[in-house]
């Protein structure tokens, strides 16, 4: 019997657990299949409700586009232009949307981290745009160039994250206007994963697509999806000539784009979770048509920011039941127009990496899985409504993103009938630690979070009593020290950075570097 195994036996299994339990495996886990049944809170009629109302919000009220060009290239569509206002035929839109891609691939630098895009297949992406971060120390401050850098290290060693995304975190010791350079050349160096562009305006939109064609060829993004961009409407019904341009810098080049209406439900949409859908669903209608004006086939992806606000204070809120509700109405309306779309993740209001946040973060998180989300953003390190980026979530953030990743497999039936032959050997009252079949499978069978403490209470003390916060902060550390750089091409590096020392020259960045934010 199992039970009377050899303590020589039991002991060798927990040295060969611990062994593979520190071994460090930064390898990229594969974009996610979610194999998760997505809720479907809406009925058939009440998407065809919010579907008909928002074309008749594109239809009767229509939709500011601030952009000469943009109102141009509208006319020529055969869109009804009145000034600055764009009314949008449904039949126009839904002949347009029609050429999005429901699916695609982004190619990275190492084509073995490629991610499949769109239906069940998803990736994780880490948080962007922090002005502030908690570092190593857990002290808030102001961000660098070096701290970014350590972002997107940390993202090329995270299994779970899929890209090294953009600015994490605003690097304030580089002027703003060249800023967009160096965050770019940091994501394209020190990891070799995916990566976002900036967006920040037309010609810095330019830019980041000339520094992809000299990493990949300029051919080969004609065809291949390599960076996204982010466009960011103004609700309510309104895109600016800043995003506008940069979104038409990243079409024109066939690199897909997030078309994000940012809402923050009852401040900018209706105080109702299904008229404030409705009215994203239009926003993010009309942007979507619109790269298939600049260009046919081009890809693009249903974005949104959710927020709602609090009407006591009007600061936004995170994981609040409407917006997880706004996200499954959302994954359904994007699903009805057969394009990807995006989401945003496990984001945190607290001010620390305490209990508010890990609930905040927990409450989206299972949301953005059970929506069926494609493009998964601010997966990492968000917290204080994304004032800052904290070095501890992110850690930890990137682990809960992990232990989602193996949920959203499904169960696995492989081993079943091996699994079940141990349950006559070890019968009635036994255990199944010593059985052979655990000891082949125990690194598999079940997800062992690294940052969660499982001990008991005395042997937690007699470790330090070391919390969360510390531990992940500690991991961080030791990641850091392990690190290895994904080197680039050395002609092509040169070439990159003989680019950002041109533009640089080219850029003015008197009196703009931002030291006091």
């Amino acid at each position: 019997m199992p039970n009377d195994l050899p303590q020589r036996a039991r002991n060798g299994g927990r040295a060969a657990r611990r062994a593979l339990r520190s071994a460090p495996n930064f390898d990229m886990l594969p974009g996610l299949h979610n194999k998760i049944p997505t809720c479907e809170i809406l009925s058939g009629a009440q998407v065809e409700r919010i579907d008909a109302a928002s074309m008749d919000i594109l239809e009767n009220v229509g939709v500011v586009f601030r952009d000469d060009l943009a109102l141009t290239d509208w006319r020529a569509a055969g869109a009804k232009v009145d000034g600055d206002r764009v009314y949008l035929d449904r039949g126009l839109v839904r002949q347009l949307i029609t050429s999005i891609p429901a699916t695609f691939t982004y190619h990275a630098r190492d084509p073995r981290k490629n991610i499949p895009l769109g239906g069940p297949r998803a990736m994780f992406v880490p948080m962007t745009g922090a002005p502030y971060l908690r570092d190593l120390e857990d002290v808030r401050r102001n961000p660098t160039l070096d701290d970014l850098a350590m972002f997107h290290k940390l993202s090329h060693m995270m299994p779970c994250l899929h890209s090294s995304a953009h600015h994490i975190v605003e690097p304030y010791d580089h002027p703003i206007s060249q800023r967009h350079l160096r965050i770019t050349y940091s994501s394209m160096k020190h990891s070799d994963k995916t990566f976002m562009g900036m967006t920040t305006s037309p010609k810095n939109a330019e830019d980041v697509i000339d520094m992809c064609r000299i990493l990949f060829g300029a051919d080969f993004i004609g065809t291949h999806p390599v960076v996204t961009g982010n466009c960011n409407g103004n609700s309510p019904l309104v895109w600016d000539e800043t995003m506008l341009g940069a979104m038409r810098a990243f079409c024109r080049a066939n690199q897909p784009v997030l078309c994000s209406p940012f809402v923050l439900g009852g401040a900018n949409t209706p105080a109702s979770v299904a008229a404030s859908v409705a009215q994203l669903n239009a926003e993010a209608l009309s942007a979507l048509a619109y790269t298939q004006v600049v260009r046919k086939g081009c890809p693009a992806i249903y974005g949104h920011y959710l927020s709602s606000v609090s009407m006591k204070s009007g600061a936004p809120m995170a994981g609040t039941p409407e917006i997880s509700l706004m996200n499954f109405m959302i994954g359904q309306m994007a699903r009805h127009y057969d394009v990807p779309w995006r989401t945003s993740n496990t984001l945190g209001g607290a001010k620390t990496f305490d209990a508010q946040a890990g609930y905040e973060s927990a409450t989206t998180l299972s949301a953005v899985m059970h929506a069926g989300a494609n493009y998964i953003w601010h997966s990492a390190g968000w917290n204080e409504a994304g004032m800052h980026c904290s070095t501890a979530k992110f850690i930890v953030d990137a682990e809960q993103c992990a232990m989602a990743y193996r949920m959203a497999q499904g169960p696995d039936f492989g081993d079943f009938d091996a699994a079940l032959s141990a349950v006559p050997d070890v019968g009635p009252g036994g255990h199944y630690l010593g059985h052979p079949h655990t000891q082949e499978n125990f690194q598999t069978a079940f997800f062992m979070p690294e940052m969660f403490d499982n001990n008991s209470i005395e042997q937690w003390q007699a470790e330090g009593s070391v919390e969360i916060t510390a531990r992940a902060l500690n991991h961080a550390k030791k990641l850091l020290s392990e690190y290895q750089e994904p080197k680039l091409d050395e002609a092509k590096d040169e070439e990159l950075l003989a680019y950002i020392a041109k533009r640089e020259d080219e850029i003015p960045a008197a009196d703009e570097l931002n030291q006091s934010h």
